[in-house]
């Protein structure tokens, strides 16, 4: 289970994705998922579940790592479906007690699920092929502005892309220290809730002590290397637009008037 988790990881490659510039990746991400939140009927929603398609195969990353995605929160679309398709509201279809199906209620299903995969799917994008140190870049030069109101912005944006580069190491981690406490005869997929929650404790235990020595480590490499923040920094690559960056931009404003047109129109 821990091995299908692919958040923060990062694949190398050439496709068009990886050529963007990550501060463009970053703010046409952001403009998608309003888009999604945007869709108002069928057509609409349908368009934009073609333009995550259309991501997933331009970013050239393997179609399986997309699908580990989207397979860590099946349980969270199926239970959030459900309930919009029990407690909608129009025409009833079928109903039990209390329970019902309506046909807002499965208009209400369709969109959370396609939404919800259509999210997890264009921010793995996002992550599977931008390196956390252009992700550090981009942040900081888009939150630059705040800047203004004394706020610490490089600060910010580091912890933020720690955090998401760490998230495969603990996860690996986690899985070591598993196989480790079930080699020693430990059970953790057997009993109730409880019990399995009981199972947990000699994992996270490990876990937790492995993650302050790993922060401490870090902390230190950075004072070896005279890390002193932002100020005075500076970057081995540097962040240029390019054509292609100002093409995507362009392409996102056509799929925004697409989405207003078919949302008036149909």
């Amino acid at each position: 289970m821990m091995r299908d988790v692919t958040l923060g990881q990062y694949f190398q490659g050439k496709s068009i994705l990886h050529r963007l510039d990550p501060r463009m990746k970053i703010v046409l991400l952001v403009a998608f998922i309003v888009l999604i939140f945007c869709t108002g009927n069928y057509f609409s929603l349908a368009f934009t579940a073609v333009i995550v398609a259309l991501t997933v195969l331009l970013s050239g990353v393997p179609t399986k790592m997309y699908l580990k995605s989207v397979k860590t929160i099946v349980f969270i679309v199926i239970f959030t479906s459900v309930l919009n398709l029990l407690y909608g509201t129009g025409d009833v279809l079928w109903s039990w007690g209390f329970l019902k199906i309506t046909t807002g209620g499965i208009r209400n299903a369709v969109f959370v699920t396609v939404r919800i995969i259509s999210l997890i799917l264009v921010s793995s994008g996002l992550t599977f092929t931008t390196s956390p140190t252009d992700l550090t870049d981009a942040l900081e030069r888009l939150l630059k502005p705040l800047g203004f109101f004394k706020i610490r912005v490089h600060e910010i944006a580091m912890m933020m892309t720690i955090a998401l580069r760490f998230i495969p190491t603990l996860l690996e981690e986690t899985d070591k220290i598993m196989q480790a406490q079930k080699a020693r005869g430990a059970d953790m997929e057997s009993g109730g809730i409880v019990k399995r929650v009981k199972a947990l404790v000699p994992i996270l235990v490990p876990l937790f002590v492995s993650a302050f020595r790993r922060a401490y480590d870090l902390a230190t490499a950075m004072e070896c290397r005279c890390y002193q923040g932002g100020s005075g920094r500076t970057r081995m690559k540097s962040l240029h637009m390019t054509a292609i960056d100002y093409k995507a931009a362009v392409f996102m404003v056509i799929v925004a008037c697409g989405v207003i047109l078919l949302n008036i129109f149909l």
